[in-house]
């Protein structure tokens, strides 16, 4: 399974970030953006339908976060303030001294944590679908956290991690780890999210996991902060995997505005 058509990357490899070996993805040359995918997801689930034409403009770098994909884990739970400090540290090591980032889902509140903790690396940011508050999400959605079973997992990321894990039989571990984050999920504050000086970018979908009025609550914490309500479910915008239907094209409308808003 490969969400893109073809490899298109200029080169790839492992970084070793904060003792963790990390796995990324070079398309493209210009100014860098990063890509920070969802959870349980790889780089290619949350954006091989974008990649190619942000590519066409822009040094496009994908990165797969602790336990995701083709990267490492550690004997320790995930967060996304460790994601976020990784990021940071593979950035180091690739010689980027600043960068756009374009986070989705988990990815998202990964590139707030970045802006946060690493202001000084990061330029702009696209928060797509990211969730800073509990009651950002209908109280369902907790509830079932902490029931969630492997079967519950969409078969596209199981099928997605089977295909270029470096160990397999690690996606029971994968899902627990990211299940447990969830459950045990707190809140970015009034005060962080207040303290962003990265232009950003919020991005939602009207039918999102997300509720349209988190997003907005995130637009009016953070300074400055631009407010896009797309159409849709979770990541339809720019299709991601679980999304995908026939016919369907709607990030032909999501790249340019996020170029747009990145090159402006």
């Amino acid at each position: 399974m490969n969400a893109t058509s073809t490899n298109t990357w200029s080169r790839n490899g492992y970084s070793v970030a904060n003792n963790l070996k990390m796995y990324y993805e070079i398309y493209g040359e210009g100014k860098p953006l990063v890509l920070l995918h969802g959870g349980g997801s790889t780089i290619q689930t949350s954006f091989g339908r974008i990649i190619p034409a942000l590519a066409q403009h822009r040094q496009v770098i994908g990165v797969e976060l602790q336990a995701h994909g083709r990267s490492g884990d550690r004997d320790s739970e995930i967060s996304f303030e460790q994601d976020a400090d990784d990021v940071a540290a593979l950035l180091q090591n690739l010689g980027i001294q600043k960068a756009s980032v374009l986070g989705f889902s988990n990815g998202g509140t990964t590139a707030l944590q970045l802006a946060i903790r690493h202001p000084v690396i990061v330029d702009k940011v696209i928060a797509a679908s990211a969730l800073c508050k509990r009651n950002g999400i209908p109280g369902g959605f907790w509830d079932f956290m902490k029931q969630a079973t492997l079967n519950h997992m969409p078969q596209q990321y199981k099928d997605a991690y089977n295909e270029v894990a470096l160990n397999p039989g690690d996606l029971q571990t994968m899902h627990d780890k990211c299940a447990k984050r969830m459950v045990d999920f707190k809140d970015i504050s009034d005060e962080q999210l207040k303290s962003i000086t990265a232009q950003t970018l919020v991005v939602i979908g009207d039918q999102d996991v997300m509720t349209p009025e988190h997003a907005v609550e995130m637009h009016r914490l953070i300074p400055g902060s631009r407010l896009a309500i797309i159409p849709g479910g979770h990541g339809a915008y720019m299709g991601e995997i679980t999304t995908l239907q026939p016919g369907g094209n709607n990030e032909s409308f999501f790249v340019p505005m996020i170029e747009r808003f990145l090159d402006n």
